[in-house]
This record gives structure tokens, C-alpha cells and sequence, in this order.
């Protein structure tokens, strides 16, 4: 066993395969989204989901203060996307957003969209957990995902 520092650790998480979603909030007309790997379900009934965020991530308190979100699992084809929303303060122009029920942006093209009710925010650590509520989901049974592993998209 290698000891715990903080290089041993992000090596070893690396090695876990993640699928890739960009989780979006829309705000005065204005679309926020973020490159998410830490997502899961939660609970099947009722149907639950979270992600976290750094609690240094740009456009946290957009997050913090939404009440619906949508999160996108992106498809192999959608590495571009993925890239574009993993940096500070990502600009979402070139995407053509589809809307969902509650006024979510959803990314058009992805394997699948969820829409989401923000549930709680629990602080732990220097990420923020987000639980949510599925609200809505539509996914394409023929598109194929985006995956990370070991640094590296798949």
C-alpha cells in the first residue's frame, strides 16, 4: 500500500471509470454549466441523484441559488463539450439548447437528459454535495457515451 498524499489519492481515484456529464442552471436568461464527473443516483424512489462541486468552482453560487437544473450525460461525440465546460467561467455559445418542462437548458445529442428540483446542499470537505429530485428524464438507447479514465476521455 502506497501512503495517502494528495498525488497517491487523485492517481488512485483516476483509475475508476466515470461516465461525463455537464450539469446546467439557467439564471436571467443567462445559461451556467459545469463539466461534472462526480454523479450518481441516490435513491429509486424517490428518484434521487448528486453530484458535487468545488466550493472554489466559478458560478458556485449560480448553483447554490437554483431551484431546477438539467444534467446532460454526454455522448463520445460530445468531448468538445466536455472540455469547453471544465474551465473557468465556461461560455456556452455554439450549443443549441433544447428546453425542458421547467425551463432547464438541456444539451441537445447526449446519451441522456435529466431534469432536476435541487433537494439540499451539504458542504463537506472543499466540495458542496447537491442532491436532487428527478423530475424528467429522456435518454437515446443508440448514442454512445463519453467516459474518463485515468485522465483521459474514452
Amino acid at each position: 500500500m502506497k501512503k495517502i498524499n494528495v498525488s497517491n489519492y487523485k492517481k488512485t481515484l483516476s483509475k475508476f471509470v466515470t461516465g461525463i456529464t455537464v450539469i446546467c442552471v439557467k439564471t436571467d436568461n443567462k445559461i451556467i454549466g459545469k463539466t461534472v464527473n462526480s454523479f450518481n443516483s441516490l435513491s429509486l424512489n424517490p428518484p434521487l441523484i448528486l453530484f458535487s462541486l468545488g466550493n472554489y468552482s466559478s458560478d458556485l453560487n449560480f448553483f447554490l441559488n437554483t431551484r431546477y437544473l438539467s444534467i446532460n450525460i454526454l455522448s463520445k461525440k460530445q468531448k468538445k463539450i466536455s472540455e469547453q465546460f471544465a474551465k473557468n467561467n465556461p461560455n456556452p455559445k455554439g450549443i443549441d439548447f433544447k428546453y425542458g418542462k421547467n425551463d432547464t437548458a438541456l444539451i441537445p445529442n447526449c446519451v441522456a437528459n435529466l431534469e432536476c428540483r435541487l433537494k439540499d446542499k451539504i458542504k463537506k470537505g472543499d466540495h458542496t454535495i447537491f442532491i436532487c429530485k428527478v423530475l424528467n428524464v429522456d435518454f437515446y438507447e443508440k448514442i454512445k457515451p463519453l467516459w474518463y479514465f485515468n485522465s483521459k476521455y474514452f
